[in-house]
């Protein structure tokens, strides 16, 4: 059985990947990441993602390095998170510097240890115009990378599995729904209070996603933005 390292959030496009690659038969562990988000309540979903499939679970925490990566929404309480539908401009005060590559090069560390093949990730298309470390320039260069950086302890085709990466948001919830993934067991917004804001713009771009998907959402919203 393949083995893979899957960075999972306990976001919508995550769990959906855990699911799916449960459904094809890999040998999963889960890595999540503390890095001082103010939505940290996130992985109290991965967690429980973990429990469902009967897989590991590793958290990291990187609350010292996200503390350095100051000016983004997600890390930095001075910076209001963005409301309404996302603007390249607004998108731009939800960007943590270099996180993918972070979190990518730790569960890279992560799945060489274990003995993996794969390590892999939810990024998707609905990302590209704003964050470089979602495009497929990305994916394919940390790819290179890590085997590079490697070499001789990962296996020689050691791969970075992004299976999200040209689909929309709409596509991953309309993928969810045929795997039954409990999606009212995912969290997106970015405020993290005890229930979605509907306001910011992850809550928009999840209320959204079902609609055009044709998906019920099972999400409670606080309101629902204009």
């Amino acid at each position: 059985m393949s083995r893979a390292v899957v960075t999972v959030s306990g976001g919508l496009d995550s769990v959906t990947l855990a699911h799916l690659l449960f459904a094809d038969g890999w040998d999963l562990t889960l890595a999540s990441f503390d890095y001082g988000q103010r939505h940290v309540k996130e992985l109290d979903y991965a967690e429980a993602c973990a429990a469902r499939l009967g897989v590991g679970h590793r958290v990291v925490d990187l609350r010292s390095v996200g503390a350095l990566l100051s000016g983004s929404a997600l890390t930095d309480d001075g910076v209001d998170v963005p409301e309404g539908h996302y603007t390249d401009e607004s998108m731009k005060a939800t960007v943590v510097p270099n996180r993918n590559m972070i979190l990518l090069s730790v569960a890279t560390g992560l799945a060489v240890a274990e003995g993996a093949d794969v390590v892999a990730t939810a990024v998707h298309a609905g990302d590209h115009p704003i964050y470089p470390d979602c495009r497929p320039e990305f994916i394919s260069g940390f790819e290179a990378l890590a085997r590079r950086a490697n070499e001789g302890f990962a296996p020689a085709e050691f791969s970075v599995l992004a299976p999200f990466l040209h689909m929309d948001k709409a596509s991953i919830v309309a993928k969810a729904a045929e795997l039954d993934v409990p999606l009212r067991d995912t969290w997106s917004c970015y405020r993290g209070g005890e229930r979605h804001c509907g306001r910011c713009g992850t809550c928009v771009e999840r209320r959204e996603a079902f609609e055009v998907a044709g998906v019920t959402d099972p999400t409670e919203y606080e309101t629902v933005a204009v």
